[in-house]
């Protein structure tokens, strides 16, 4: 999933992920279900990059849940499809880096870590992030967002798409997780959000290419569920 958007809009991805999370800071306002704005899904990504980002070794935390299509479903039957051409690949272990990732790029927002968005997403998803959080400190403002548990993670769809660059796997993953996420101002004042924790349910999308050295999971969109 590592590369370029070359042969998409990449003006449009970036208006829509920066709106997608100006509705993350929004959607705990009500204390209710909530997630990522709608996004347009990105085309998949031609070139691969360095550096882990789905950990096949990470630990899951035993109260998250984790369901994965039986093989005799369509989406099963896909997910088998990539285990015949990556003997590395497992959903189970996918979802435990799926867990890991999905606390790492929260924290990483939250905090302006700019270094492990660009390790975790794909290059137009952490350009739109790494604008988002210069807005952000441009009005002086902070984010705090604390995951408090997550409870479950399922792979929703699995598709697979021939490119160019190679068979492209791309599965996307519901998380449901409670979370506190607010944004203060200069003098630490509430400007969006609420101390209460909420339930919030999200749509992630990962995509790598198959078969390729170097090529790793990566967010390459994200939505509400």
């Amino acid at each position: 999933m590592d590369g370029s958007f070359g042969h998409f809009p990449v003006d449009i991805v970036v208006l829509a992920l920066i709106a997608a999370f100006l509705a993350l800071r929004l959607r705990s306002v009500l204390g209710k279900k909530a997630g990522f704005q709608p996004l347009p899904m990105p085309a998949p990504s031609a070139r691969s990059a360095p550096g882990p980002v789905i950990d096949a070794q990470a630990e899951s935390s035993p109260s998250v849940r984790f369901d994965i299509p039986t093989p005799a479903t369509r989406v099963g039957a896909v997910l088998a499809s990539i285990t015949q051409r990556d003997s590395t690949f497992s959903p189970q272990q996918f979802l435990v880096g799926v867990e890991g990732a999905f606390r790492q790029i929260v924290a990483a927002y939250a905090s302006g870590n700019r270094a492990v968005l660009r390790e975790r997403l794909t290059p137009a998803a952490a350009d739109a992030f790494e604008s988002a959080i210069t807005a952000r400190e441009s009005a002086g403002e902070t984010q705090r967002s604390e995951i408090r548990g997550i409870d479950s993670i399922a792979i929703e769809d699995v598709r697979l798409i021939d490119g160019a660059a190679g068979t492209i796997a791309s599965i996307d993953t519901r998380i449901v997780s409670d979370q506190i996420s607010l944004t203060l101002d200069a003098e630490g004042r509430p400007v969006t959000g609420t101390e209460s924790v909420t339930e919030f349910s999200d749509l992630w999308t990962f995509e790598r290419i198959l078969g390729v050295a170097g090529s790793t999971w990566r967010l390459a969109a994200a939505r509400s569920a």
